[in-house]
């Protein structure tokens, strides 16, 4: 089963060296962060349903549950902190927190949305939403949630999920699909927005409580932030996972292969990697991990870490790995999970069903895309990743 409860930290970010600066047909905003911490319930992800030619970068707020973004909504703009989760389309925040203005406009419809860890539900509004230099939409669908479970001290959340996941989340008209944040910004600003695609890049924590927390690209890609060349994969023609970012792949530790190839998500929203029963059983047995119940993750000895064997992805041709350093939980971090100190816990875990059993058989969630740099294409109906600089680091 996937971690009943951790102790998650929340990077507050404090944006620095205004005014933003333009580089390489960029926009930057250059950002540090700063740890807060807050508990949060991690739900199993099977669980969630679907109620669940200049670019533009943006900063994002790191967090074991994916990240954050600072959005403002209405004109004069009140600004939210909300999470951003690629698992998922539709933008809510709060009911006691929205402050409606001349540019919102109530349209009477309720929206429900689910997630692996709780839902919402509220009245829709049409509002002005901005999350960065030129990224401006007007007249955006966000769901001012009146009910909300299990989103404990969160101001809300933006979906950068495919269109398909609105479906099913206007009561009155569930086949009616809601225009995404990255639907209308490309259909409002086809001069500026060249592809409807949003790059992401993560820095794994780096043992600091100041250090560069992570950017967001709409519209494309910065080639500053990985290496090489990207490559794409094609969206999975499986029904359960296509609406999701959906992808084929297998897994293999050392040389074996412990999961073969398969379809499931990514997914920024969920904070490990999570894959079927019989998958983890074959990584447990071979890494020697034990379940500790504490913080429901597997810990291993020093003499296991030292012979862990690199974690290979296999997508579309193209293997990604994750080093021995990249498959464990970052040790600076170990008590606020209910870990301890000198102990080395796996963030690999068990997804709680079997192979085909599920809608999907594994999620590279968080921790996955901190080490490649991930393309969300809608234009091309694809996902993309490549290597950084931190692929390889022992940052953890």
């Amino acid at each position: 089963m996937f971690p009943a409860a951790l102790l998650t930290l929340l990077l507050l970010l404090s944006i620095t060296g205004l005014p933003v600066k333009a580089a390489n047909s960029l926009i930057s905003v250059p950002i540090t962060s700063r740890l807060k911490f807050s508990n949060v319930r991690l739900q199993a992800l099977r669980d969630r349903s679907k109620h669940g030619k200049r670019l533009t970068t943006v900063p994002l707020i790191n967090n074991f549950r994916g990240c954050t973004i600072p959005v403002d909504i209405g004109e004069p703009p009140t600004r939210y902190n909300l999470v951003l989760d690629s698992g998922s389309a539709n933008i809510w925040v709060r009911d006691s927190m929205y402050v409606p203005t001349d540019t919102s406009t109530p349209t009477e419809r309720i929206v429900v949305s689910s997630y692996g860890d709780g839902y919402i539900e509220g009245l829709e509004f049409l509002d002005t939403v901005t999350v960065g230099p030129g990224l401006t939409v007007i007249g955006q669908s966000i769901a001012v949630a009146d009910e909300v479970e299990g989103h404990d001290g969160l101001d809300g959340v933006l979906g950068i999920g495919p269109v398909a996941l609105t479906l099913e989340t206007l009561i009155e008209t569930p086949t009616e699909p809601i225009p995404t944040f990255t639907n209308n910004l490309r259909r409002q600003h086809p001069d500026t927005i060249p592809a409807e695609m949003v790059g992401i890049f993560f820095q794994p924590y780096s043992g600091s409580p100041l250090h560069p927390a992570g950017q967001l690209t709409f519209g494309g890609t910065d080639s500053d932030l990985y290496n090489g060349n990207i490559a794409y994969t094609p969206i999975t023609n499986s029904e359960s996972a296509r609406d999701y970012w959906g992808i084929e792949q297998s897994i293999t530790y050392g040389n074996t292969e412990i999961l073969r190839t398969t379809s499931g998500i990514v997914d920024s929203g969920f904070s490990l990697i999570g894959i079927a029963t019989e998958a983890f059983v074959l990584y447990k047995a071979a890494t020697g991990g034990e379940y500790h119940e504490a913080t429901e993750l597997l810990v291993i000895s020093d003499h296991q870490y030292n012979a862990l064997q690199d974690l290979k992805f296999n997508i579309h041709g193209e293997t990604y790995t994750l080093t021995r350093n990249g498959q464990i939980w970052p040790r600076s971090l170990n008590t606020m999970i209910h870990g301890e100190a000198g102990s080395i816990y796996l963030i690999v875990t068990d997804f709680g069903k079997g192979i085909g059993e599920g809608d999907y058989d594994f999620v590279n969630g968080y921790v996955f895309m901190q080490r490649f740099y991930t393309v969300f294409d809608t234009t091309n109906h694809q996902v993309g990743f490549a290597t950084t600089p931190y692929t390889d680091a022992d940052t953890n």
